[in-house]
């Protein structure tokens, strides 16, 4: 554990039981023992510590957002490129279970052709002073609406022809409520919304010409229902994480990392830069700028 604050990152220690504290990020990096950093800061400050992980030599798995812009994104993956160092996102769900029962049913047209994807994911949350900041990459988008922009992607592999959108703006000038509204060019069409001011069912439904499928909570799924055309419940996954669900990334890298690869099969880092380059877009339109950009 490691905070810029050897006193504070103690005291975490101690509540969690973590054998180890560090009173900044390069001395956790130095540390021989550690085989892998969980970079956890805010969005702000992702970059400076993955790249001095990297230059370090030392694999590290990256919170998402995985950096405040794409151009810090583009950065950190070409020096790991360069340098031949893992990094990853941890958008846990690219890697939980639940993704794969997801893609499978779609790609077996269980619900015969996409046609819509519709996901919401909006939590009470605009009291945290982080998410007010735009220093530290504050807003709805970078937090909540990233899952559901991951979980589009997720259900369609398509290229996005159109985004129309809209927002609602914070006194700080961060994005507080999102409506984002995708047309793909094969006609495949995505509604997705995102708040920090409310709460929401967090449901995400694909929608196809056969029927329509159901997952409980895009954030962190525990069931996934497939329906007919006429409304009848047909088919019911148990997508339920057995531990806490962040298990499976922490696997992945593991494996990747074994395997000799920089990159994991469950999130690529194109599908980063994919999901960054959609997300400044959506900020440029907004008005909504971080000192990084």
């Amino acid at each position: 554990m490691a905070s810029r604050s050897l006193g504070k990152a103690q005291e975490f220690a101690r509540q969690h039981g973590i054998a180890k504290a560090y009173g900044s990020y390069g001395e956790l990096l130095d540390d021989p023992d550690i085989d892998m950093a969980y970079i956890a800061t805010p969005h702000s400050h992702h970059h400076d510590v993955a790249m001095e992980a990297i230059r370090k030599g030392k694999p590290c798995l990256v919170e998402k957002s995985f950096m405040a812009n794409a151009r810090e994104a583009g950065e950190v993956l070409d020096l790991a490129a360069e340098r031949k160092v893992f990094v990853a996102e941890a958008i846990w769900t690219r890697y939980m279970p639940s993704a794969r029962m997801l893609r499978d049913l779609i790609d077996r047209r269980a619900v015969g052709e996409v046609a819509m994807i519709s996901a919401g994911l909006c939590y009470p949350v605009d009291w945290k002073p982080r998410l007010m900041r735009p220093e530290l990459g504050g807003g709805a988008l970078l937090d909540l609406g990233v899952y559901t922009i991951n979980f589009m992607l997720m259900c369609h592999r398509g290229e996005i022809d159109r985004i129309v959108s809209n927002c609602i703006l914070s006194p700080s000038g961060v994005d507080l409520q999102d409506s984002m509204s995708f047309t793909f060019r094969d006609g495949v069409m995505a509604d997705l919304h995102c708040s920090a001011r409310c709460a929401t069912d967090k449901r995400g439904v694909v929608s196809g010409t056969d029927g329509y499928i159901v997952v409980d909570n895009i954030n962190n799924p525990c069931s996934i229902k497939v329906f007919s055309k006429s409304g009848e419940l047909t088919q019911e996954l148990d997508c339920r994480a057995p531990i806490s669900g962040f298990e499976y990334e922490f696997l992945a890298c593991r494996k990747a990392i074994a395997e000799g690869r920089i990159e994991p099969e469950e999130m690529p880092h194109s599908e980063i830069l994919r999901v960054m380059s959609i997300m400044d877009g959506l900020r440029k339109e907004w008005g909504v700028r971080f000192p990084m950009d």
